[in-house]
């Protein structure tokens, strides 16, 4: 396993300890990722992140006496690793409201704003449901003072400080956007996306594309004498922000157009290792609740990184130092972008259920989908057509130990939220029995 990349300052001899400590954590915590043979244990990460913890206790110490707090070398690149790895593992145990299960989405997060600064065409919904985001992560933040080191809550603040701040620098470039033009600016973005997506596509849809002209093209049409105009016939604030994206737009339509999905083979390498990961991330999120460990992101976070850093001045450049042109360049960029927003999805819609129930749990969300639509399409009209269901619930509550799911002698962790599931399907059934019955006895 490589290192996280980042810029690194040569390792001062006395942190070599801690170098060769958080090495070791790491390989530990890579070799419980890629045990499949039982479920991750509670006790055994939280006992990994006290370990972790403790070094970067020591290392604290060491550069506080020399006034090194905010320096980045090897050992910091390697606790990051760490600390991915430990939040990812939070959210594979269910403890995805606690602290230490943040730390992965602000990197994620992170990487996207980044991204949404440098190409400048993000919409206002985008940066909502960000800060929804931010909101949920302090919250749960803050229910960590008490219980995870000062250490640890503080990095996790300090993160989410940064983030917030790009989010605000962001909205501000929107400010002068009228409501009046929102809705166009939306569409506008919608748009450009759509058309990144069929770039990047095994068959290119030239109609497809084509199509996404003649909406530019109808777009284009309201305008009158070069400006958009409000329900009042007034030119709303804003104006140069949709007409620098609907020009954007038309360049790139017709860009793709010519190219035909084509990326300059020079970036071929590059492009084709993006497409892997980014239909792999796309799969997951289709087969998210049965196929998806969310340790497994971990690897293709430090992939998208790595092609992510190897940019020179924000430039992809090929073996021999040239540069990208504007179709390669904006391709690659899109599908990082694409990828990382697949992560930010898969991380933030993980149930808060420990792997050991996720079988449990997702059969209970079948059940509950199968019993909502039974009920939208008019119920049952009889209580016999409601066995199968019963059945299978009535398998599961017996799978309960003095009310609570066990493994072993282990009791994983979203018991709560696998009970609480439980509970609804049953009132569900019981809803569309008593129902079945009324129907019965006025039939009789």
């Amino acid at each position: 396993m490589t290192d996280s990349p980042c810029f690194q300052h040569p390792l001062d001899p006395k942190e070599q300890p801690i170098l060769d400590s958080v090495l070791h954590l790491r390989d530990q915590l890579s070799l419980l990722k890629q045990d499949r043979s039982t479920y991750i244990k509670s006790h055994d990460v939280l006992n990994l992140y006290r370990k972790v913890d403790h070094q970067v206790s020591l290392l604290n110490d060491i550069r506080k006496g020399e006034n090194k707090q905010h320096e980045q070398n090897r050992v910091d690149a390697v606790l990051d690793d760490c600390f991915q790895l430990i939040s990812l593992f939070f959210l594979t145990i269910g403890r995805n409201n606690e602290a230490p299960a943040v730390y992965s989405m602000t990197s994620t997060i992170r990487r996207l704003l980044d991204h949404l600064r440098e190409v400048s065409f993000f919409s206002a919904k985008d940066l909502e449901s960000l800060n929804h985001t931010f909101d949920d992560m302090r919250e749960t933040v803050t229910r960590g003072k008490n219980t995870y080191s000062p250490h640890l809550v503080t990095l996790l603040e300090n993160r989410l400080t940064s983030c917030q701040k790009i989010v605000d620098e962001l909205q501000a470039t929107l400010a002068t956007l009228s409501p009046d033009l929102t809705p166009i600016h939306q569409r506008l973005i919608s748009i450009l996306r759509s058309i990144s997506a069929a770039n990047t596509r095994m068959k290119f849809p030239k109609e497809e594309v084509i199509g996404f002209q003649e909406q530019l093209k109808e777009i284009e049409g309201t305008m009158v004498e070069g400006k958009f105009l409000g329900p009042d016939g007034k030119v709303p604030s804003g104006q140069e922000i949709v007409t620098e994206l609907l020009r954007i737009c038309k360049i790139w339509s017709g860009m793709v157009l010519e190219r035909e999905g084509k990326i300059d083979e020079r970036f071929r390498p590059t492009y084709d290792k993006l497409i892997d990961i980014r239909n792999k991330l796309e799969k997951l999120s289709l087969t998210q609740a049965w196929s998806l460990r969310e340790t497994d992101l971990y690897s293709y976070q430090r992939q998208l990184d790595r092609i992510d850093e190897s940019r020179v001045s924000g430039n992809f450049e090929d073996g021999e130092g040239h540069k990208a042109d504007l179709h390669a360049q904006r391709t690659l960029l899109y599908l990082i972008r694409r990828s990382y927003a697949y992560i930010y999805s898969l991380i933030i819609s993980s149930e808060p259920v420990s792997e050991a129930l996720l079988p449990i749990f997702n059969q209970l969300q079948t059940l509950r989908r199968c019993l909502i639509e039974v009920k939208r399409s008019g119920g049952v009209s009889s209580p016999r057509e409601l066995y199968p269901y019963s059945m299978k619930l009535n398998s599961i509550d017996n799978l309960r130990v003095d009310g609570k799911f066990m493994v072993g002698t282990d009791i994983p962790e979203g018991q709560g939220s696998v009970n609480s599931l439980l509970a609804e399907c049953f009132d569900f059934a019981y809803e569309l029995r008593v129902e079945a019955e009324d129907h019965d006895e006025k039939t009789e």
